[in-house]
């Protein structure tokens, strides 16, 4: 399986547009995958400069309904005029980031005839499915900083009940494919306990001195316990990598826009 970055936070060369976002281009299961779309259509450009071209593209996955993975749909439908867009049955909701940030999806692309909407679980075909986790029993606590979701006329805590993730069944392996694993990149580790897990982590907010210590702490003991392979970015943080790092050694790996990387074939252990 390959894996193009299209857009993170960071580049790998200057040749590559960085925004805070995530966009990842995969080659598995026979298929041409986009995952996310960044904040806006620079993902699109930086797949031009690896060759990548999006008219290709079998299918596309948004994981969730904040801009900064669906932000660039809109550029993607300009590209790409058949492919099927996978996304929640409620993520064009509207969202935020405290009262005056809105973080949600553009609204007015919600009637595209290229979107199919899912459920808690969706199969695209062998060895690829979408799976949600709204509602299940959550083994390690999760940090919600601030984002909320529209309710009626009012703001409430977001469920991130609009999240999916990928599964993808290859060479007898297992990958998971997360966005920002707002419910919690362990939580993932638990329910699906896949052999590689590629995505954020979303511990850009939790301090990565002695006040956040301890929840970084509890990260590194419980994705530790398993056998599996970290591939990360874009919401996980930088200094909140390094110190993962540390502890997780060379099973974390961390990946910027323009960069190119094979899943291994066996996981490091």
């Amino acid at each position: 399986m390959k894996i193009s970055v299209l857009m993170e936070n960071t580049a790998y060369s200057p040749d590559f547009a960085a925004e805070h976002g995530l966009s990842l281009y995969i080659e598995a299961a026979g298929r041409k995958i986009l995952f996310d779309t960044g904040q806006s259509g620079a993902f699109a450009d930086n797949a031009a400069r690896l060759g990548i071209s999006l008219a290709d593209v079998d299918f596309a996955v948004i994981s969730h309904g904040h801009n900064d993975h669906g932000g660039g749909l809109a550029r993607f439908l300009e590209c790409n005029d058949h492919a099927p867009v996978y996304v929640r049955e409620n993520a064009f909701e509207p969202h935020y980031r405290e009262p005056d940030l809105y973080r949600g999806l553009d609204p007015a692309l919600k009637d595209c005839r290229q979107l199919v909407f899912t459920g808690g679980s969706y199969s695209i075909a062998d060895g690829l499915e979408l799976i949600s986790f709204c509602g299940r029993r959550l083994p390690h606590p999760t940090y919600n900083y601030g984002l909320c979701r529209m309710q009626g006329d009012r703001l409430v805590p977001d469920d991130f009940s609009h999240e999916q993730s990928l599964v993808i069944r290859e060479g007898g392996q297992k990958i998971l494919i997360s966005g920002c694993s707002h419910t919690g990149a362990c939580n993932l580790m638990e329910w699906v306990r896949p052999d590689i897990l590629v995505g954020g982590f979303h511990l850009k907010d939790v301090a990565a001195d002695d006040s956040g210590r301890a929840i970084l702490d509890e990260y590194a003991r419980a994705l530790s316990a398993f056998p599996a392979v970290y591939y990360t970015g874009h919401c996980t943080g930088a200094p909140q990598y390094a110190y993962l790092k540390e502890k997780l050694g060379d099973r974390l790996h961390a990946f910027s826009s323009g960069q190119v990387f094979e899943v291994p074939a066996v996981p490091i252990v």
